[in-house]
């Protein structure tokens, strides 16, 4: 019975190791990129319990499967451990007028704890909150953060794609924009920080490859991709932010950070793992902040939960004069 469910569980982690490698952009393929932390702690577990099989040479090969499809999701999500070497370096001094606070939040639209929002708002003070899956319940309720944040877009939707953005800089050349799909949308401004230098920030929420939303990922790679190349021409400060949909170390997002030429201030220093809030031995990194080599970072840190099946992020990026 032992052998049965051990050749069964092996068989299962391969499969699903494997199945992002076929040409496919189905959901059904390209989910399994998310879970490589939960995959690798399954397979070692599996790789421990084939010891205890008695057929030498059952054991070999099942050891040696389980090791390289450990080994193989490992190397994934490596960068994202404090053993790799920092990609963004540390700021040495916070500068207010040279610093950018960013709140990013998923506030899942049917979540009405618009209080414990606003509260982690009036208490770490961002200079960017950027709002996902908010209606116009939800514009409603944060009004009450309006007072402090003079600059506005609103994009209310009742189809889990609305997004708010409220800054205390200065925006200019606004546009928002449904890219790949139509009703899921995303922000483009320039930020007009303290000391007058302008920042290029994309603000992004593309649907997932899902059962529930999209069959294909080809939607959010599009997305990212497209995002990637406009950065990739342009050498200004730029910041790109959001819910994107994907996780740090998927192959899309390494392609994104590789034709953007931005940079990720959590490799060499966590996952910060965003979603899902309700379930810890279910969590990756959905929520995501990249910047250009014009910032280094002075923290970064998962905020507690709204309510929402996303925890906020906040991220502080300080600039760094030549």
């Amino acid at each position: 019975m032992l052998e049965a469910l051990i050749i069964i569980l092996t068989v299962t982690m391969l499969g699903i190791t494997l199945a992002p490698l076929l040409p496919s952009n189905h959901w059904l393929c390209r989910v399994w990129e998310f879970p490589r932390v939960q995959i690798a702690f399954l397979t070692i577990c599996v790789l421990a319990s084939s010891l205890y099989i008695t057929s030498p040479l059952l054991q070999i090969v099942l050891v040696m499967t389980n090791a390289l499809v450990a080994i193989y999701q490992l190397a994934w999500i490596f960068p994202y451990t404090s053993l790799y070497p920092k990609q963004v370096p540390k700021a040495q001094a916070t500068d207010s007028t040279q610093s950018i606070k960013i709140l990013t939040s998923n506030v899942l639209m049917t979540n009405h704890s618009s209080e414990k929002l606003v509260d982690l708002i009036s208490l770490h003070q961002p200079d960017v909150v950027i709002t996902l899956e908010t209606d116009d319940w939800w514009q409603n309720a944060l009004v009450a953060i309006h007072s402090d944040y003079p600059y506005r877009v609103n994009r209310p939707l009742d189809n889990l794609y609305g997004m708010h953005l409220y800054s205390k800089f200065v925006l200019e050349d606004v546009k928002v924009m449904d890219l790949i799909e139509e009703g899921v949308p995303s922000m483009h401004c320039y930020l007009k920080m303290k000391d007058e230098r302008r920042v290029k920030c994309h603000f992004l929420h593309p649907a997932p490859p899902s059962p529930t939303e999209n069959d294909s990922a080809k939607p959010r790679d599009k997305e990212l991709l497209l995002i990637a190349k406009e950065v990739a021409n342009n050498t200004e400060p730029t910041i790109v932010t959001g819910d994107l949909n994907d996780v740090a170390w998927s192959p899309t997002t390494r392609a994104f950070r590789r034709i953007s030429g931005l940079q990720d201030p959590r490799i060499g220093r966590g996952m910060f793992n965003t979603f899902h809030a309700n379930y810890p031995v279910m969590r990756w990194p959905l929520d995501h902040i990249f910047h250009s080599q014009h910032f280094a970072l002075a923290s970064i840190q998962r905020l507690p939960s709204i309510d929402s099946d996303h925890f906020p992020l906040l991220s502080e990026l300080v600039y760094l004069e030549n």
